[in-house]
């Protein structure tokens, strides 16, 4: 392991005013998001897709990385780039999604385990010689009437280590998910709880398994209030729950945090993230690695047609922009108009 190397590469994803672009959807959701805009899902319009995100001009200001998809990494543009070459001619870090997907976890109803370690050393070292420089794990934990278990949270917490030193064996940044997902009516006191004690699970097993703190990215959901609870908590509240919480569990060794944006709307994924930068300095860089949250608008501008690829492009470009000024504590809710003026 060549811990200065993964040190960089860390820091350089989470280099100020930038952040990540997960286009790592597996082939089923990316085929929900396609119906939504009446695109059918082949693996040339996935290309076409992913394609135009990447060569969109400029973007490179604030976009320090991008998660790839299997699929994805062994693609080409049409001139016949391979998009991790492409991403790195704009100085963009190309990363990998390594996980196999949640599975129902033996013995706890309603409760899952990431699965994927089969394997992995093996798949990480053909992922590092297709290009990538980091690598992407999510373990998916729910808030409900007896869950999240302590059995399903260290499952989850034990995978993520083995997952993160071997990708540090193999040279690859690994960037750590324990997504505690907001669907639900619960509190966002509730939300800190279970964030706080997945985090304190996630980082005791990432000691005990010897994965370098200096060369490793977290990448947690923001405690919010779930989404279907009566009282939502604001922005403001949302940014200093988050912190407090992030504070009592992530060593100050880590380079940075990446949040997931989950089913938040883009402008509130924005404002949240900017809120928690405002309240900075911090031990770490607050970044952002979102997929949907960065999409949404591009994909409902493009529509699969060739002739809507540079609107599709400006609207990636000024959500990427809207965050890049969340990383600085800078963006406003004004700044939301240059989309409409371009």
């Amino acid at each position: 392991m060549d811990a200065q190397e993964l040190e960089k590469t860390a820091r350089a994803i989470v280099a100020e005013g930038k952040g990540i672009l997960a286009a790592d959807e597996s082939t089923g959701t990316i085929k929900k998001r396609f119906d939504s805009i009446g695109v059918e899902s082949t693996e040339e319009t996935r290309r076409a897709y992913r394609e135009f995100l990447f060569t969109t001009e400029g973007v490179e200001e604030y976009i320090s990385g991008v998660i790839l998809y299997d699929e994805t990494i062994r693609q080409s543009s049409a001139d016949g780039t391979p998009f991790p070459k492409l991403l790195e001619s704009k100085g963009i870090i190309p990363g990998i999604k390594v996980d196999k997907g949640a599975k129902p976890l033996a013995l706890a109803e309603g409760e899952t385990v990431t699965e994927g370690l089969d394997g992995l050393g093996e798949r990480l070292a053909e992922y590092s010689e297709l290009g990538a420089r980091f690598a992407k794990w999510r373990a998916v934990i729910s808030i409900g009437r007896d869950i999240p278990s302590e059995y399903c949270i260290w499952t989850n917490a034990h995978a993520l280590a083995r997952y993160a030193a071997l990708s540090q064996e193999a040279g690859l940044v690994p960037i750590v998910e324990p997504e505690v997902l907001m669907d639900g009516d619960h509190t966002i006191e509730q939300s800190f709880e279970v964030t706080s004690r997945t985090l304190h699970a996630v980082f005791t097993e990432l000691r005990d398994q010897r994965v370098h703190p200096e060369g490793a990215l977290l990448k947690p959901n923001m405690v919010l209030s779930g989404y279907d609870s009566p009282v939502q908590a604001s922005d403001d509240e949302v940014a200093r729950e988050t912190i407090r919480c992030l504070r009592r569990h992530v060593p100050a060794a880590l380079p940075g945090i990446v949040f997931l944006s989950g089913g938040q709307s883009d402008e509130d994924a924005t404002a949240r993230l900017n809120e928690m930068n405002k309240l900075g300095p911090h031990p770490w860089q607050l970044s952002f690695s979102y997929g949907r949250a960065l999409q949404a608008p591009a994909l409902k501008a493009w529509l699969g047609k060739e002739e809507n690829v540079e609107a599709a492009q400006r609207a990636y470009y000024h959500r990427a922009k809207m965050n890049g000024a969340a990383r600085t504590g800078m963006y406003a809710p004004e700044m939301e108009r240059e989309a409409v003026a371009v």
